[in-house]
């Protein structure tokens, strides 16, 4: 009996136990509840919507020159081709593949023995043919007084005198033909027809060349200054004219600029020396010829290159920051103003083309207009906004006692 009561109290005191820690647990489990609760309406409340802060720049017309970019390649800026003007065998080859040769420099030696030859066969025939005019003269001096005295026939007299001008005439073909062998014998060296820098030579000592052949001995080209012959459209030459003709542009001073195949810039400028008056069919492009100095030979004929030079300027034209701009769905140029109410103004503009870090505006505004260039992000025409010149620095405020209390109670409520 005693130990069944013993049993008894020890498992009605287990009960008591949990019964009070799970009233202990419940009532802290409400407490939490409740600070929570207040600690989301200390922290929460509405928010007033005020202006939206935005940054503006303040742009006036100037005149924009009309910069292109354009394809082009680089052309030497003379080209010569050496070939033979006889038939022989070349001897000897005077100058190194890739040096840079003087004009009248010789190149090659081509056999001089059949030319010498024929040089010396003409002179020959020269010195015949003046024997047999001094012959042919002294007789017909002497007729002359005789056929006067009648002691010979008149005839005899003018075969005599024909004889005379017949020797004359043939010295005169005897010396052409002596020009004609000391000039062939002149071509047997063949010298550098202009100045530059000599290629490979295509053919070797003992080839046999001849007047009449394809393939060049060798190429030569001028390299300092060169031609860069820069392809445009006919359609945008078009318009340049036009441009020009109606007076909303003037011609500028057209100096070029080169970007290599790399990418780099060439650092010397050169200038437009004419344009081609004639369209390319196939291309529909015309082509414009620039002259840029190659002092230290980077430039080589056939590179790829992109020019860019000024072709007019613009009396009157806006430059507008690139992100003030954006285009709707149509592909149409607006950008948002500083309205006189201080209200966001959409603006539809005319912007063809860009310059640098700036779009080039033609129409649509007016000068001293402010652009709105930052805070666009969620801007809506007719918005209600607090313009500050771009990039101004904002001013930084402590906050104020009421703030660092509502502050400080969140804080507690949300801790509790």
């Amino acid at each position: 009996m005693t130990r069944n009561l013993t049993v008894r109290r020890i498992r009605a005191a287990a009960g008591l136990a949990s019964l009070a820690a799970a009233l202990a647990l419940s009532a802290c489990s409400g407490s939490s509840d409740s600070g929570q609760a207040k600690g989301k309406g200390g922290a929460g409340g509405p928010g007033g919507g005020g202006p939206t802060t935005v940054g503006y720049v303040v742009v006036q017309p100037t005149a924009v020159p009309t910069i292109s970019e354009l394809p082009g390649r680089t052309v030497a800026y003379e080209s010569s081709q050496v070939r033979p003007q006889i038939t022989g065998v070349i001897q000897k080859r005077f100058f190194t593949e890739g040096a840079l040769v003087k004009r009248g420099q010789p190149l090659y030696q081509i056999d001089p023995s059949l030319y010498r030859a024929a040089a010396n066969q003409a002179q020959a025939n020269v010195a015949n043919a003046q024997a047999t005019f001094a012959a042919a003269k002294i007789r017909a001096d002497r007729y002359k007084p005789l056929a006067e005295m009648e002691a010979i026939s008149a005839q005899d007299y003018t075969d005599a005198v024909a004889q005379q001008r017949q020797a004359a005439a043939q010295i005169g073909v005897n010396s052409a033909q002596l020009d004609s062998a000391r000039v062939n014998l002149r071509f047997t060296t063949v010298p550098a027809p202009i100045t530059g820098r000599i290629g490979r030579s295509l053919f070797t000592v003992g080839a046999l060349v001849s007047a009449t052949q394809t393939d060049p001995l060798a190429t030569i080209q001028q390299l300092d200054p060169m031609f860069v012959d820069i392809q445009q459209s006919s359609t945008n030459l078009l318009a340049l004219r036009r441009a020009l003709a109606a007076g909303g542009a003037a011609p500028a001073r057209a100096e070029v600029t080169l970007k290599l195949e790399d990418g780099s810039d060439y650092g010397l400028k050169g200038t437009v020396e004419f344009a081609e008056v004639v369209v390319d069919q196939s291309t529909g492009t015309v082509t414009l010829r620039a002259r840029f100095p190659n002092p230290q030979g980077l430039l080589l004929p056939g590179m790829f290159v992109r020019a860019e030079f000024a072709q007019s300027i613009l009396k009157y034209a806006f430059l507008v920051p690139q992100p003030a701009i954006s285009r709707d769905a149509k592909g149409n140029a607006t950008l948002f103003v500083v309205g006189a109410n201080g209200k966001a103004e959409q603006r539809n503009i005319k912007a063809d083309r860009t310059q640098g870090a700036y779009w080039v505006v033609t129409d649509g505004l007016k000068p001293g207009e402010k652009i709105i260039t930052q805070g666009l992000a969620n801007l809506r025409p007719g918005a209600q906004i607090r313009a500050v010149p771009a990039n101004a620095p904002q001013p930084v405020k402590a906050p104020s006692p009421e703030e660092m209390k509502k502050q400080s109670g969140g804080g507690q409520g949300k801790a509790g």
